[in-house]
Formats: C-alpha cells, sequence, structure tokens
C-alpha cells in the first residue's frame, strides 16, 4: 500500500509477468510528480503512461488530476485496469483509460498523430535487457515529435549496461535534462522534449 496526493492506494501484484510488479521507478516518478507541482502540473493534462505495468504511477497522475492514459501489453491490461479503477473511483476528475500497445507496432494505426496528443508521456522502469530498446526509442519518438510540446518523464535504475547504452540513444534522440537522482538507488529521472528539425537554409 502507498500513499500520494492524499490518497492510499493499494495495489494488485502478481508474480507472473514483470508488468505485475511494481518496479522502484514507478514509486520514484510518483514522488517526483506529487513534489513538483509547480514545475510539472498535470491539472487536466492529457498524459501517457508506457508500460504502465500495475498501474501505480498512472493512480498518481490521475489523483494529481491528469487525462491518463495507461498502456502496456494486452495481457497485463486485466490487472492494471482493475487496480486503475480500483484506486481512481470517486477520487479523480478523469476516469483513467486504458489501451494495448506494444512498443514500435502500429503506433500510426492506433495512435495517430494529431488525434492522439500528449502533453506528458511517462515511463518508469521500461529499461531492462529485453531486445525492444529501438521499439521503446521509436515509441518515445512517436509521442514526443517535432512541434508537439509533449514533455517525457523517464525514471530508470540503473542495472545493466543497457541501461547505459539507452541513456545514449535517448540523449541524442532528445533535448533531455536529468532533474532527480537518487543515488543510492542508482535512480535517475529525465525530463525530455523533442529536439526541433534543423531548418534547412
Amino acid at each position: 500500500s502507498f500513499r500520494f496526493a492524499g490518497q492510499d492506494i493499494n495495489i494488485h501484484e502478481s508474480m507472473d509477468t514483470y508488468g505485475a510488479l511494481i518496479w522502484p521507478g514507478a514509486v520514484a516518478l510518483s514522488q517526483f510528480l506529487e513534489n513538483n507541482q509547480q514545475q510539472v502540473n498535470l491539472l487536466d493534462k492529457a498524459v501517457l503512461e508506457l508500460g504502465a505495468g500495475t498501474g501505480l504511477l498512472s493512480i498518481v497522475a490521475c489523483l494529481l488530476g491528469a487525462w491518463v492514459t495507461a498502456t502496456d501489453l494486452p495481457d497485463i491490461l486485466s490487472n492494471l485496469t482493475f487496480n486503475l479503477l480500483r484506486n481512481t473511483k470517486g477520487r479523480s476528475r478523469y476516469t483513467p483509460q486504458v489501451a494495448a500497445l506494444t512498443w514500435g507496432q502500429d503506433l500510426e494505426r492506433d495512435f495517430p498523430f494529431p488525434s492522439f496528443h500528449y502533453d506528458y508521456v511517462l515511463a518508469a522502469d521500461v529499461v531492462y535487457p529485453h531486445g525492444c530498446l529501438e521499439d521503446l526509442l521509436r515509441t518515445m519518438r512517436h509521442f514526443c515529435r517535432p512541434g508537439s510540446r509533449t514533455t517525457l518523464l523517464w525514471a530508470n535504475k540503473v542495472r545493466f549496461q543497457s541501461d547505459l547504452s539507452f541513456v545514449e540513444s535517448f540523449q541524442s534522440t532528445f533535448n533531455s535534462t536529468l532533474v532527480a537522482e537518487i543515488p543510492h538507488q542508482e535512480m535517475r529521472i529525465y525530463k525530455a522534449t523533442a529536439r526541433q528539425r534543423k531548418s534547412l537554409l
């Protein structure tokens, strides 16, 4: 059980899959959002979470006033939906939405731009050695593109070499700043926006 935004949050975890556990990045980013509401004001903002897992981060964004779409792989959605509804019903301004999203697949079909435009894209502990890192980066780029004014907030705990190489790709793809660091957890939170295309003068 967690307490954020003045509410107790109870999460049902399942041991079957990665996505059904609460990862430290979700807790760290939830704390960051709660503590930095001046910098990151989610009230009435459209927010998309990539790899929402158990839904903790999406729940917190909801409780902070955002209109949230939580996404993950199809087999994770029933537990995600259960947690979201249980913890936001009667407590949040908007009912959270849940959608299936496999990184890098059918993005233009399922989330065509600009009809699907988000103020913030959240991602917590989405980088682990799973061979989908190119797809993850492509997905981040799809939602956070030049001219879109979307801000990406990504929390990552460094565990493997692949984390470091992903950070390099991430930093060369986006204008990014490190906004928080929790050294004893090797946790970093980055804020990023699309690099604007250079004009062809």
